[in-house]
């Protein structure tokens, strides 16, 4: 840090009332990079800017304690300006550069509620699927279901397609996000663009179908479903763990996949419920 020419940051906020930017932290690193180079450069994204100190204020609490559960972070600084003469540290230059790249397309569209998000990861925190597969599974910038929304826009449908069909849709992420974006229906408005533009396989489109079809009839459903536990069940006994598993290389080529246990939910479900049923009639 003593001896860079530059330090480059990104900012959590930029408030327009007074030029700041706000930078948010739990190891300094940040004010390190700000306060000891000659330069310092900011780069953020335009939806970083809000109005007023006000509106950063109740951001900065939002975001701490949505994310770590901190009432504030340890390290939350604010940069208006290079020093000034009576200064004893800080930048002598002073740059911010305002990243749009695909953002204002997002304002005319019925996506543009992922706009509001602060970045804290609560939605990833409480994501089923990311909590499985990890960050890298996602090979992008974002990951989770805020990265599933973010990640078309920026990279494309055709290089982003698999992410929005990464959730199970249970809606954890909406119910936590301090922001109250609807995740789930924004992913689902991709999904619905893929399909639109006949971007999934015709393979997926019939595996779609064939689930359907399958799921429309309960007792067709529970026998396959069956079926299918047992045999994943038999070929990880052992390892506890798949190495292949057939249609899901997309998983298998970075992780495991871990077997299931020897009987389904439904056949768990009915055995717990004789069980008390058994014990009702004994007492």
């Amino acid at each position: 840090y003593i001896d860079a020419d530059v330090g480059i940051t990104g900012a959590n906020f930029l408030i327009a009332e007074t030029g700041s930017t706000v930078i948010v932290t739990n190891e300094g690193n940040g004010d390190l990079t700000q306060s000891l180079p000659p330069v310092h450069i900011v780069v953020a994204s335009i939806e970083k800017i809000v109005p007023t100190l006000e509106d950063a204020a109740t951001l900065l609490r939002v975001l701490a304690r949505s994310a770590t559960g901190q009432e504030m972070s340890v390290y939350t600084t604010f940069s208006t300006g290079p020093k000034r003469g009576e200064d004893m540290d800080g930048p002598a230059a002073f740059h911010v550069i305002l990243l749009d790249n695909g953002r204002s397309e997002l304002l005319d569209s019925r996506k543009r509620d992922i706009l509001r998000c602060i970045r804290c990861g609560a939605c990833m925190n409480h994501c089923p699927v990311y909590t499985a597969v990890g960050g890298h599974s996602y090979g992008t910038t974002y990951m989770g279901p805020m990265g599933a929304v973010l990640s078309p826009q920026f990279e494309g449908l055709g290089t982003a397609k698999s992410l929005p069909f990464a959730s199970s849709f249970c809606g954890r992420c909406e119910a936590v996000c301090p922001m109250r974006i609807p995740l789930p229906d924004l992913m689902r408005e991709w999904r619905e663009d893929a399909f639109r533009t006949r971007m999934t396989t015709r393979r997926e489109r019939w595996a779609l179908c064939g689930w359907g079809w399958v799921a429309r009839r309960p007792r067709l459903y529970r026998v396959a479903a069956d079926l299918s536990v047992r045999i994943l069940s038999r070929l990880g006994r052992g390892r506890g763990a798949l190495g292949y598993l057939p249609f899901g290389g997309g998983w298998t080529r970075a992780r495991d996949f871990p077997a299931p246990e020897a009987t389904s939910f439904m056949a768990a479900w009915r055995a717990q419920q004789d069980r008390q049923q058994k014990g009702r009639g004994d007492v």
